[in-house]
């Protein structure tokens, strides 16, 4: 086989630096054609970001702020979008250049390519330094100045208790509808809601009607007009009214709207209130649903609410075999707690009401409840008394009498665990800490309770009652988040939460420590008691870790 050798290639010699060469039009090598030619002409080699530090957001040109971690893929589009001259190159490659956090530097290596003589590519790598500057976005700056709002929505419910808005105030943690909002005021019937922009306000009105029946009406006030560019300036006040029933009160539906509902029974217990009202008849386990659009077209208010519950004891109960979901229809024989006490009891009558004196605390009283699945003989239920009630109310007047019944159930309680003072091992959280913390969240009371005086002893017993309701009530429980509590958390005297009391000492009295006395005794009482088998205790699975106050304590950190 014979050889055949390869064509020739002729080589020249650079034109500057004499070195052989593959013939180009230039005639000159590379290292000679980038000292002769630079591609990086006209980008600037330093350039500046504007960094929000209240909402970590970049300013990408030329308007919108934009969230963007460091090094990452947001970012470098943003820092490109400051350079000027990259439309005339040829950009292969681009990525940062690690630098130390608190710098305030931003260092982006960058490859690009461009034609400088026919046929000929140049390609380059340099580096580009960023300055980011500290500032305040317009949000932030409209946040820092107190009272600057364009959408107020304000939410009322005019009832005597604030259980109502403690719920909506852990749903909307839950959902996160609090982003936007730049303050939140407690006022009388309800809360305030503060925006910057009209959006964020129809935002949560429309969250309020997913979640709670209300009926909502908007208005505008003008606050400046320019007729020559034919634009105004509006502040635009949402107003939004919940229905005033609450879960567990007692409703007198008119006959009319009755028999409207599926001929329901008028006297009714509301079971649920989500985005409509759920309706139960306790004897006959019928249920109706009254959306808003129908309550406020004849609208009615509650009998009775939760302060009005009556602890009663079970004598017996037997099921009479309709069902319907959890609920058990059963007949059941009831007395008032604490019947049937011996003649040497009875003339301690201080505390008592004035039914408990009268021949109705020797009573048995026969019902029909829905509790068929939940009480057993010796059991506390919680339920209205009808036979020593007096309603102002024209659609309870116009019943018959053969069908109110004496004594309503409503719910089993648990007296025994009630008296023990045992702290909970779960803890909700709220929208604000203190006043003036609007948009934080934290363990602490929120926005509901603020107003102070008198009416902060009810907000602390309305608080412990919606507790309590969590800890029942498994289906309400699933609704809102309940987080892990610190074990060093432990309730002081007068909170409510393990039952302390503030006591006054005399001027010369020992040092006791109260909190270990009321423990002692509170045993020695409940020795003899045990608690309730099917107490609803929260299980350590449904409790979510709460992240706020997973802190390194560097002072406490001991090196042995």
């Amino acid at each position: 086989m014979e050889f055949v050798p390869g064509p020739a290639i002729h080589r020249v010699l650079c034109a500057d630096c004499g070195t052989p060469i593959v013939p180009n039009s230039a005639n000159l090598c590379v290292a000679c054609l980038r000292n002769t030619v630079d591609i990086t002409e006209g980008i600037p080699k330093q350039a500046s970001v504007s960094f929000c530090r209240n909402c970590e957001r970049f300013l990408s040109p030329p308007t919108s702020w934009v969230p963007a971690r460091q090094e990452s893929q947001e970012l470098l589009a943003i820092c490109l979008k400051k350079l000027k001259g990259l439309n005339r190159v040829r950009m292969t490659d681009a990525h940062f250049i690690w630098t130390e956090p608190h710098s305030k530097r931003l260092r982006v290596s960058m490859t690009i390519q461009k034609e400088v003589l026919t046929a000929t590519v140049l390609e380059q790598v340099f580096e580009i330094e960023y300055l980011v500057q500290h500032g305040q976005c317009p949000d932030c700056a409209k946040l820092a100045a107190k009272n600057t709002w364009k959408a107020l929505v304000q939410v009322r419910q005019k009832v005597s208790h604030k259980r109502t808005f403690l719920y909506l105030e852990q749903l909307i943690l839950k959902h996160g509808a609090q982003k936007d909002t730049i303050s939140v005021k407690e006022v009388r019937d309800g809360l305030d809601f503060f925006y910057s922009s009209r959006s964020h306000a129809i935002k949560m009105v429309e969250f309020l009607q997913s979640v709670v029946p209300i009926r909502s009406k908007a208005s505008e006030q003008l606050l400046s007009s320019d007729t020559h560019s034919n634009t105004a300036n509006f502040k635009y006040t949402y107003s939004v009214e919940i229905i005033p029933i609450c879960k567990d009160d007692l409703v007198c539906i008119p006959l009319k709207q009755a028999r409207q509902l599926s001929n329901i029974n008028p006297l009714t217990l509301c079971s649920r209130v989500g985005n409509t009202l759920h309706l139960l008849d306790p004897s006959t386990l019928q249920v109706c649903e009254i959306t808003s659009p129908i309550y406020w077209r004849n609208p009615f208010e509650s009998l009775a609410t939760v302060t009005d519950l009556v602890e009663f004891t079970v004598l017996d109960i037997e099921p009479s075999g309709a069902t319907r979901g959890k609920w058990v229809s059963a007949d059941a024989q009831v007395a008032l707690s604490g019947a049937f006490r011996s003649s040497g009891l009875q003339g301690e009558d201080d505390g008592m009401m004035d039914y408990e004196n009268s021949s109705l605390a020797n009573q048995i009283f026969h019902t029909r409840t829905h509790l068929g699945a939940i009480l057993q003989p010796g059991d506390s239920a919680l339920g209205f008394f009808l036979s020593n009630a007096n309603f102002n109310s024209d659609d309870f007047a116009a019943l018959p009498s053969h069908r109110i019944p004496d004594i309503v159930l409503v719910k089993k309680s648990y007296p025994n665990r009630r008296k023990k003072n045992r702290t909970r091992a779960w803890k909700l959280r709220s929208i604000g800490k203190e006043e003036g913390e609007e948009g934080e969240t934290g363990g602490g009371r929120g926005v509901v309770g603020r107003m102070g005086g008198r009416d902060q002893k009810k907000v602390q017993e309305d608080y412990e009652l919606f507790l309590r309701e969590l800890e029942e009530d498994e289906e309400l429980r699933g609704t809102v988040n309940l987080y892990k509590a610190p074990k060093n958390d432990k309730p002081g005297a007068g909170s409510g939460l393990a039952g302390g009391k503030t006591r006054r000492r005399g001027q010369f009295a020992m040092d006791v420590d109260d909190s270990q006395t009321a423990e002692a005794a509170s045993v020695a009482d409940t020795d003899n008691e045990e608690d309730e088998a099917d107490f609803p205790d929260i299980k350590l699975d449904e409790l979510l870790e709460d992240f706020d106050e997973m802190t390194l304590d560097d002072a406490g950190a001991e090196v042995v």
